[in-house]
């Protein structure tokens, strides 16, 4: 069968780090290894990059096509693809998932998609190819939300979450033809690596915790290995909580230096508290890139601000941890959220944070309630009418407790502090200067992008231009 996996263009990416990380589809890559094991014929079409989906289509010729749905921001813009779709192949069945689909399918059961994966695609996308060549019912496949003549029905549930090793390692070859457009920061081309999935905390802003009802599976250490192998000299590992597993982290580090494995770069990502209990795992896997940086769920500069996050970690973990991580050479970044509920104080205590500690490099997101959280359970009524393109984390969905004038004000001052800030500590030669001759166009391109977020007035216009509530009002 042909099939054809579709990675939409998220859309509207004017704030925030966007410009700075375009990852490779990595589940579409399990995807479609796992179907190319079954024999079928898959095609791979990453639309943030030339040709058009139409181009797309009339090669392929598909009679399954799946789309990722990643972050909830993309949702009308999945949508809008799956349309597309039907336009250009009346007959194809018409399959949308990921993280953001999974978590909450509800906005994507649409009557132009005839079903939404919410367990892992790698298992099931085999089993409804299978039933569409035999003409089977899907009603047998389970974890689905199926469009039916009755309307949206749930198929029964898994009988058990699947190993990850049933799929070890992705079909990179799919995207080929984009890899020297995918980047991470100063890197580029960038590898997605992904060693385990799902977390056991229960961060309230969080819905990994809760799609994967806080259970954490692990690739075996032989695919893992075999993995980064296979990679090139920047990776960023997907994982929510690395070095979660001590044992496995020692064992890991060990077989991959057994291997030769030596990076050029290397992120993760993890919590402080953990940070806080593995200096001997942390000693063990620095030797393993030459650069090695760590990104951190920062969140807040005070333990009031974690405990109101259901965070389950102190601030004195965050301040021992980043002194762990320094002493043993690691760079560190992170992210901090902002809260609309904030006062001055609160945008105040923040910055003598970062500048106590030196976190000029984190970066900083307004507190959004993405649906599958329990934040966005407890809040999502005054989110009502919002487009789901404005839940990105860097939109104000409600009126802030200072106003939205005061709010940005304060907010744009937050991403002054930072190192994107060009006419700050570092300016555009201090960049430059990080990268290959090569790769300047790119730098220069994303830093002036991210200039964006110096400029309150930005925000304003975005947000009176936006928010269903203030629709003709001039800011």
């Amino acid at each position: 069968m042909n099939i054809l996996l579709l990675r939409p263009h998220p859309g509207n990416d004017r704030f925030g780090l966007g410009p700075f990380f375009c990852v490779e589809p990595l589940g579409l890559e399990y995807i479609g290894a796992a179907l190319l094991q079954a024999g079928h014929q898959v095609t791979i079409a990453d639309l943030r990059f030339r040709p058009a989906l139409a181009t797309w289509v009339r090669r392929c010729r598909p009679r399954l096509v799946g789309i990722s749905c990643l972050h909830t921001l993309e949702f009308d813009r999945v949508l809008a693809t799956a349309r597309e779709v039907r336009r250009l192949a009346p007959e194809a069945f018409i399959m949308v998932g990921g993280h953001a689909a999974a978590a909450f399918s509800g906005p994507l059961e649409d009557d132009v998609v005839d079903a939404v994966m919410v367990e892992d695609g790698e298992v099931l996308m085999p089993r409804v190819a299978q039933c569409l060549e035999q003409g089977a019912a899907l009603t047998q496949v389970p974890g689905l939300r199926l469009h039916t003549a009755d309307g949206w029905i749930a198929t029964p549930e898994l009988a058990e979450r699947p190993s990850l090793d049933l799929v070890p390692l992705p079909a990179r070859q799919l995207v080929k033809q984009h890899r020297n457009g995918y980047h991470c920061l100063l890197f580029k081309p960038v590898w997605l690596i992904e060693t385990a999935r799902g977390c056991p905390h229960r961060c309230s802003f969080c819905s990994v915790w809760q799609l994967y009802d806080r259970t954490c599976r692990e690739r075996s250490i032989e695919a893992v290995v075999e993995d980064f192998a296979e990679s090139g000299d920047a990776v960023f590992v997907a994982d929510d909580l690395f070095w979660h597993n001590p044992a496995r982290s020692l064992e890991l580090a060990a077989a991959l230096k057994k291997r030769g494995v030596y990076k050029r770069w290397i992120l993760v990502q993890t919590r402080t508290d953990l940070i806080c209990r593995s200096a001997e795992i942390m000693a063990a896997w620095r030797p393993l890139a030459k650069d090695f940086d760590i990104f951190l769920g920062l969140e807040a500069a005070s333990d009031r601000g974690l405990k109101g996050l259901d965070k389950d970690s102190g601030i004195t973990e965050s301040i021992e941890a980043v002194r762990i991580a320094r002493e043993l050479s690691y760079g560190i970044n992170g992210n901090f959220l902002v809260d609309p509920e904030w006062d001055e104080q609160d945008f105040h205590q923040l910055w003598g944070f970062v500048e106590r500690y030196g976190l000029q490099r984190a970066g900083f997101t307004i507190l959004t309630p993405l649906p599958g959280t329990d934040y966005y359970r407890s809040v999502a009524h005054k989110a009502a009418g919002q487009p789901w393109a404005n839940f990105d984390m860097h939109h104000l969905l409600w009126e802030p407790k200072l106003g939205p004038r005061r709010f940005f004000e304060l907010y744009a001052e937050t991403w002054r502090r930072s190192i994107l800030n060009t006419a700050g500590d570092k300016g555009i030669l201090d960049w430059v200067r990080q990268v290959r001759p090569s790769q300047i166009p790119y730098i220069i391109k994303v830093l002036w992008r991210t200039q964006t977020m110096m400029k309150p007035a930005e925000y304003l216009k975005e947000y009176y231009a936006s928010c269903p509530a203030m629709a003709g009002v001039a800011p």
